[in-house]
């Protein structure tokens, strides 16, 4: 009998999405009710807000641009709040100061995969900007993240100072939009099935088991 073909999933999103903050914790909760399938799990760049700078700009700026008002936002977060408290997550917006440009994160969570870290050092970029209001534009900020899960801050550093895979990560970024995938997260399963919307466990559960029942026939016949 032949081995089960792992599946692939990509997950596209950003880091300062709340709903992809909470949707990576209802795809870890949905490959735990689906851990006898094999996966292999490629975390993929969004820009949810591509004309922000490098250097970012004052949340409140932000919120006004794109929500029209800071109150406008307040009616909106009250949800997300709501949800990511449902999955154990803490998301608190009026700790929230500046507005981040993600290319650097992003930067950062591709370096963490040849350390099959991604998954940690995206958690951490999420929990530091999300719950403690951290400032994502700092460079210091993600040292720290990569440190915290045991990279090494010095190597980041240098790397993070340099213009290493920024077309890389505008290309990937780029690719997901020209596909059509404008809004995150969105869980794409062997390349060819796609999940928008941070869905619950139960329902990606059922997917993953879905797709790999599927991909595996196939490789069978």
């Amino acid at each position: 009998m032949s081995a089960i073909k792992p599946l692939q999933i990509d997950i596209v999103s950003d880091v300062v999405c709340p709903w992809c903050y909470i949707g990576k914790r209802r795809i870890e909760n949905a490959l735990a009710l689906a851990s006898d399938v094999p996966v292999h799990v490629n975390w993929r760049p969004f820009f949810l807000n591509p004309w922000i700078p490098r250097e970012g700009i004052d949340r409140s700026t932000y919120l006004e641009t794109k929500f029209g008002s800071v109150e406008a936002y307040k009616g909106i977060a009250g949800r997300v709040v709501d949800a990511a408290e449902q999955e154990g997550l803490t998301y608190r917006p009026d700790s929230v100061k500046r507005q981040p440009n993600t290319i650097d994160c992003h930067r950062l969570i591709h370096w963490a995969e040849a350390s099959g870290k991604s998954a940690e050092v995206k958690q951490r970029l999420m929990e530091l900007y999300f719950r403690d209001g951290g400032d994502l534009t700092q460079s210091e900020t993600l040292v720290q993240a990569a440190a915290d899960v045991g990279l090494d801050a010095d190597e980041i550093r240098k790397r993070l100072a340099t213009d290493e895979d920024v077309e890389l990560i505008s290309g990937n970024a780029k690719e997901a939009a020209d596909k059509g995938i404008s809004g995150v997260p969105t869980f794409v399963f062997a390349g060819k099935y796609a999940v928008s919307g941070a869905q619950d466990a139960e329902k990606l559960a059922r997917a993953i088991r879905q797709v790999s029942a599927e991909i595996n026939a196939e490789a069978a016949e």
